[in-house]
């Protein structure tokens, strides 16, 4: 049997290891564009928001039957956050390739210009705008909308020029749960005797705004230097000793201990009461060892435990907290 000549052998070879080469390029930079949309969009803090709006939508009375409407509410809701993040990003810019945190972001390394990121804030958030009120209703939808205004055009500048940004900041995260209680008819439920659900909703945002500052000041302790670095007026940064930010870490945990609680008060239900519980208090004993420690130990297991501990009251909101009747 005749072996093939030498030249075609050599040609075949290397028309192999040029489409293996070719697939990792492609390969390569398919992931180096995943990881750039990733840093972009930010969607762990779009799955938060997402999940907030689920909650809220549940306890005020949302069911089964609403499915393909919160499924629509849900992708409106993701893009007008997507959005939120490309303007934070344009707008920070030039603060974000000061520190090493964000310096890979695409708008930082090149991997995309301002105007296509303009653009693209615009589509996202003009779809998820149509999306929304199309699945459900026009209050949800601005509701949306005035969560990326409140976020893009108060907080994000005001990061700038005073250490204030975090409390805006989080009237911004808690807003979601305007969102879904809109969606779920939350007004007219009330205005029907509702009452039920609107405490559950109002104790929900109310749990939302206080764990946001011991999450942020966790995070604003961890990279202190490098917001002093690119100017950003964190509390850490005002005063480096943390003390303020311990105090108000403190102040918002401890808060949220009998705010949780009001949670399980429609339900009824003991299971919720308990997890409620035991969330916010290990969350607040977190936050004081914060308080008496101020070191990047405490502050990385007071961020930790912020995560696991909204976890665990927004699953156990949804597993036991719908009211069972309206209040009278």
């Amino acid at each position: 049997m005749n072996s093939p000549p030498p030249l075609a052998t050599a040609a075949a070879v290397l028309a192999a290891t040029a489409s293996t080469a070719g697939l990792a390029r492609w390969a390569a930079q398919a992931r180096a564009m995943a990881a750039d949309c990733s840093r972009l969009t930010r969607p762990r803090i779009a799955l938060m928001v997402l999940a907030t709006v689920v909650t809220a939508f549940w306890v005020t009375g949302g069911g089964r039957d609403d499915a393909v409407h919160l499924v629509g509410l849900l992708v409106g809701t993701a893009l007008v956050a997507a959005s939120s993040s490309i303007a934070n990003q344009i707008l920070e810019r030039d603060t974000d390739r000061l520190m090493p945190r964000t310096a890979r972001r695409p708008l930082v390394t090149g991997g995309l210009s301002v105007p296509a990121a303009w653009l693209l804030t615009a589509a996202t958030c003009a779809a998820g705008a149509v999306i929304a009120t199309v699945s459900a209703g026009w209050p949800a939808a601005a509701a949306a909308i005035a969560t990326w205004l409140l976020y893009v055009v108060v907080y994000t500048p005001m990061k700038r020029w005073s250490p204030l940004n975090t409390a805006v900041g989080a009237v911004a995260g808690a807003l979601p749960v305007a969102i879904g209680w809109l969606a779920a008819d939350g007004p007219a439920r009330l205005a029907a005797g509702d009452a039920a659900s609107a405490l559950t909703a109002a104790a929900l945002g109310t749990v939302l705004y206080l764990w946001q500052f011991p999450h942020f000041m966790a995070i604003a302790w961890l990279y202190r230097g490098q917001y002093a670095a690119a100017g950003l007026r964190m509390l850490t940064v005002d005063d480096p000793s943390g003390l303020r930010a311990a105090g108000q870490s403190l102040a918002a945990a401890l808060a949220m201990v009998p705010v949780s609680l009001v949670l399980a008060v429609p339900s009824g239900s003991i299971r919720l009461f308990l997890a409620a519980a035991v969330a916010s208090i290990v969350y607040g004993g977190a936050a004081v060892r914060f308080a008496v420690r101020r070191d990047d130990a405490s502050a990385r297991t007071l961020l930790f435990v912020s995560l696991g501990s909204l976890l665990a009251l927004l699953t156990a909101t949804v597993l036991f907290g719908q009211p069972r009747l309206p209040l009278p």
